[in-house]
């Protein structure tokens, strides 16, 4: 069973005017895994598709998407699956990709229909591609590392970067994740925008009474959204997205827009932030 949602782009001037429910219906992507079902958000934010694929020990195809008008949802666009779940497996391309929890598995364009099988929760990104690259599975012990913040500011926590310029080559998509060490609480600090890409968040790791206030918002007009296991939250380019913890938890981050340069960023400190 395949389901498709669709986010409409939102000027930051009519954000500013958003109640919680309106906030949390335009930016916050709630239910994407469910058993048996492949559930997508296709927002009009550079284009960029989020969502979930649990197989729940069967098989799930994802094919054709009405949303994108092409005869198979890979046709003109590349693909960044993280598994968050047990181990499964994902066919695509004529091959078979065994996936552990928090292996990624990239996908070029022209891969055709995307199969999900076994335990897995398949945890699905998307954006328009111009040229057809490999594909690969990058397992964790693939990926590179980098250790950020300190415990002093409750920030310290270890970057993992797969979709990457260090990694691998992709069209537009970014992506990998960040997991919070024990006592730090807060993620993406400093703050930043980035005018030239969108951003995506999963929160991904929690417990049930865990949340996260994930803070949204121009700068100066910042909102908040308190975010639970498993949910995403959409970042457009003029927004900040900042986070802090109520327990462990790791956010998977993807992004797609002008360039795949990670450290393009125009950071805002603590002091400006209103």
């Amino acid at each position: 069973m395949l389901t498709v949602e669709t986010r409409h782009a939102i000027h930051p001037a009519h954000a500013r005017t958003m109640d919680t429910a309106a906030l949390r219906e335009n930016f916050l992507a709630q239910g994407l895994f469910a058993d048996g079902e492949i559930r997508l958000v296709y927002t009009h934010y550079d284009r960029f598709t989020l969502g979930g694929a649990v197989p729940a020990g069967g098989s799930l195809t994802l094919d054709k998407v009405d949303e994108t008008k092409t005869p198979n949802f890979l046709d003109r666009r590349e693909m960044g699956i993280v598994n968050i779940g047990d181990t499964g497996s994902v066919a695509a391309g004529g091959e078979t990709y065994e996936m552990n929890q928090g292996d990624v598995l990239y996908l070029g364009m022209g891969s055709g229909p995307v199969t999900f099988s076994g335990q897995g929760r398949f945890y699905i990104t998307s954006a328009p591609a111009h040229r057809t690259l490999p594909a690969r599975l990058i397992t964790v012990a693939d990926c590179v590392e980098v250790t950020m913040g300190d415990p002093a500011t409750s920030n310290k926590r270890t970057i993992r970067q797969f979709i990457h310029p260090q990694v691998m080559e992709s069209c537009q998509l970014v992506l990998g994740y960040t997991a919070l060490e024990e006592g730090s609480v807060w993620n993406t600090i400093p703050s930043h925008v980035h005018d030239r890409r969108m951003e995506a968040y999963l929160y991904w790791g929690m417990d049930d009474t865990s949340r996260v206030l994930h803070l949204m918002g121009e700068p100066t007009e910042t909102r908040h959204i308190f975010v639970s296991d498993e949910e995403a939250v959409i970042s457009p380019t003029w927004s900040v997205h900042s986070g802090a913890g109520i327990g462990s938890y790791t956010f998977i981050w993807a992004m797609a827009g002008d360039n795949v340069d990670y450290t393009d960023m125009d950071f805002i400190q603590p002091k400006d932030i209103l």
